[in-house]
């Protein structure tokens, strides 16, 4: 019980380096892959997810966005698989760290925007001042619009990190709760047991559900600007 509320946030290290570099390139191993012409069961299921996905997410693209198909899918499997392996116990989760997170949104965003100047600079700047705006409330506009799109990035990190974040905060709570519990009240226990077993299945959905909503967001930014 003493323990820090904190301490499974904390990156890692394994003789003094940091481990969170191995973490975060282990989920990749987790995905099968097929040496053979008849694929199994779990191979045909992993493909038949990533063509569903690749179809939701490049229906609304042109030609040019459909060029992002692989890194938005290998975004999506890469974000759900970190986050489910942060549910096992005494695991590491990278996207519960800010930096991680950012440095996953800026690269994706600014890529997005400098394609969107590049080949539609009058779209990408009329973005900034919505026709039909009074004369007064130009520079107004200009102002919040700019300050908007500069902040996208930021609003994909934080949202990722906050909801992971407060989803293993409640889990934790509520499992020390239950461990309390345990040795003075026995119903009580079985009910707080119950809780904690609905919300690691509401965590499995959220991890999944988040890793969809960041590739989504990206996607959406890259289609305003091709």
């Amino acid at each position: 019980m003493n323990e820090n509320l904190f301490a499974s946030f904390i990156a890692p290290t394994i003789l003094g380096l940091p481990a969170a570099v191995l973490i975060i390139l282990f989920p990749p191993l987790l995905i099968p892959t097929s040496k053979y012409l008849i694929n199994n069961r779990l191979i045909t299921t992993q493909q038949w997810l990533i063509k569903l996905i690749s179809k939701q997410m490049m229906t609304m693209h042109n030609t040019k966005g459909r060029t992002w198909s692989l890194m938005l899918v290998s975004l999506i499997i890469f974000i759900a698989t970190t986050n489910l392996l942060g549910l096992l116990p005494h695991s590491f989760t990278p996207t519960t760290q800010l930096s991680m997170n950012l440095a996953m949104a800026i690269p994706l965003w600014a890529g997005a925007v400098i394609m969107g100047f590049r080949s539609k600079i009058k779209n990408a700047l009329a973005h900034f001042l919505p026709q039909g705006t009074p004369t007064p409330l130009i520079p107004m506009l200009v102002i919040i619009e700019t300050i908007s799109l500069l902040i996208q990035p930021m609003a994909l990190a934080v949202r990722l990190t906050a909801n992971i974040t407060a989803g293993h905060l409640l889990m934790h709570l509520i499992g020390s709760a239950t461990l309390a519990m345990s040795t003075i009240n026995l119903p009580s226990t079985l009910i707080i047991f119950t809780i904690l077993i609905l919300l690691t299945i509401l965590e499995i959905a959220v991890a999944l559900i988040q890793a969809y909503v960041f590739t989504l967001l990206v996607s959406l930014y890259l289609h305003d600007n091709t």
